[in-house]
């Protein structure tokens, strides 16, 4: 064969090699994460929550089979989103936008929000109860995230091009606190500004928008006496331990009791009708209980793990040039995060008290449902991502088997006659 032919002959078999590695990519490592808090996560809500669910009926386990349901679907909604490319999600990032703004407004209508102890924050779909903020900041991040590629060089240049997506999460965040849900509010700015320090806002800028974001939830925290008190009880709870400071010191207590290896699992006292949501806020205070500092070790290493596995699958899109999907992957692993940090934070008295739920591992219906929605969302980057890598990798290894066939076709010099 010649070298030519050689050389294209190499190249068809490198495309075709390409082609049969092509296919779904699953990343692994993360379904392991997230299967087993998701298991840690049952187990618990079924120990924390059979008092309550034999006090309102008689079946002891059916927080376990609602969760289960809840997972069920989560998973579904998982499937679906990584059956979309990043790509489209990209595109509908203004769509989106308004839809997270409407829902947070609609929920603020008397007779369309459903409130629950004082708290407008679901809207009422048939027989079910939405919680309209757990959409709402997926869909605004999903907007940071195309903002930051949009405007890459302002957000990178000019304070404007910081201040701009700030100001959006601003509007939202009061909307949220209208409800009002403090934590949720927090969770977003937080996540939404640590995303677009990650896609390059300056330092400077960065520093100078923190301090007026932390002067005006100071303002926002010393304008309502209810924030004040739930902002400050978390300093002395023992203070008023029959009325604000009650929930954390049963807190407290469960954790204390925990001791290095926990009371035994089932085992917990503190939640027989001590410890107010003991399977959804306080589902990591039971926890720490019954499987001691072992299980809070535990935990605390899967959530580190799952939100740098995230940030490890946004490096590989980002080194794929793949920079909408790698702002995708780094807000989830910062969402993750920050509210699996805040949440244990707040049952270990080291954080004022929002009502926010353990991620993939708390009873919450919009909360797992969307947070396992988001996993296939981070999986799909892990696809394209790997995707692309293999493919450029094949193409430069089909370009240098055709070059190298190329040379070897090549025709050395006849000897003139008469040359010596």
């Amino acid at each position: 064969m010649s070298g030519p032919q050689h050389g294209l002959g190499a190249a068809m078999a490198y495309a075709r090699s390409g082609a049969r590695g092509g296919g779904v990519r699953i990343d692994m490592v993360t379904v392991a994460l997230v299967l087993g808090i998701l298991l840690l996560g049952l187990v618990m809500v079924t120990s924390a929550s059979i008092s309550i669910a034999s006090h309102e009926s008689d079946q002891s386990f059916v927080y376990l089979q609602r969760q289960l349901i809840l997972t069920l679907i989560g998973f579904a909604g998982a499937i679906v989103m990584f059956g979309l490319r990043t790509e489209l999600l990209e595109r509908a990032s203004l769509p989106l936008l308004a839809c997270a703004f409407l829902l947070l407004f609609l929920v603020l209508v008397p007779g369309l929000g459903h409130s629950v102890n004082g708290s407008r924050r679901w809207l009422r779909i048939a027989t079910l109860n939405v919680q309209v903020s757990e959409l709402a900041r997926v869909f605004l991040l999903v907007y940071v995230a195309s903002y930051a590629v949009r405007r890459e060089s302002e957000l990178r240049g000019t304070l404007a091009g910081l201040a701009k997506p700030l100001g959006l999460l601003a509007c939202a965040g009061g909307l949220l606190l209208a409800e009002p849900d403090f934590g949720a509010a927090t969770v977003l700015f937080a996540a939404g500004f640590g995303l677009l320090f990650l896609a390059g806002a300056r330092l400077r800028y960065v520093i100078a928008m923190t301090a007026l974001a932390a002067g005006g939830f100071t303002l926002l925290a010393v304008s309502s006496s209810y924030r004040l008190r739930r902002l400050t009880t978390f300093l002395d709870p023992w203070a008023d331990p029959w009325n604000s400071g009650f929930q954390l010191t049963q807190s407290l207590i469960a954790i204390g009791r925990g001791q290095w290896f926990g009371v035994g699992l089932g085992g917990s006292v503190q939640k027989l009708f001590y410890l107010p949501e003991a399977h959804t806020d306080f589902l990591f205070a039971v926890l720490a209980e019954e499987l001691g500092l072992a299980g809070v070790i535990l935990t605390l290493a899967l959530f580190l793990a799952l939100a740098w596995r995230s940030f490890h699958i946004a490096r590989l899109a980002a080194t794929a040039n793949l920079k909408f999907p790698a702002y995708l992957a780094a807000g989830f692993g910062l969402w993750v995060g920050i509210q699996a940090l805040i949440n244990i934070g707040v049952n270990m008295g080291v954080l004022p008290t929002k009502g926010l739920t353990l991620p993939l591992m708390s009873y919450g219906r919009s909360s797992l449902i969307v947070t396992i929605m988001w996993v296939g969302v981070l999986l799909r980057v892990y696809h394209e991502a790997t995707a692309q890598t293999r493919e450029r990798g094949a193409k430069r290894r089909a370009s240098s088997a055709e070059e190298r066939g190329a040379f070897a076709g090549r025709e050395p010099a006849t000897a003139a006659p008469g040359d010596t």
